[in-house]
């Protein structure tokens, strides 16, 4: 079964810094590009980063260039995102997704989704 599991969200302040983790399971995560998705209440699902199987290429929202990073641990099965300079308006619920091709470039086409984890900015 394919799953995908997040985990590292909570409360920060403004300015502040956390990590999200996703877990993998059921699929060769080395395969296939991954990306993180966010979304606010209210508002539609957003972009906010990407990477390729082997984290060769990496791409990012505009909004969040410079303050977060997207990385991989293809032997732990695991994708993370370090978000720094955390502003309020980054608050919502964070997504890990799958992409739907191998070795793809594609962080639009996902076909699996995590159940996602809260970030809340706020001080």
């Amino acid at each position: 079964q394919v799953q995908l599991v997040e985990s590292g969200g909570g409360l920060v302040q403004p300015k502040g810094s956390l990590r999200l983790s996703c877990v993998a399971s059921g699929f060769t995560f080395s395969q296939y590009p991954m990306a993180w998705y966010r979304q606010d209440p209210g508002k539609e699902r957003e972009f906010v980063a990407g990477i390729s199987s082997k984290a060769l290429s990496t791409n990012y929202a505009d909004s969040v260039k410079g303050r977060f990073t997207i990385s991989r641990d293809n032997r732990k099965n695991t994708l993370y995102l370090q978000m720094d300079s955390l502003k309020p308006e980054d608050t919502a619920v964070y997504y890990c997704a799958k992409g739907g091709a191998p070795w793809s470039l594609d962080y639009y086409s996902m076909d699996v989704w995590g159940k996602g984890t809260l970030v809340t900015v706020s001080s």
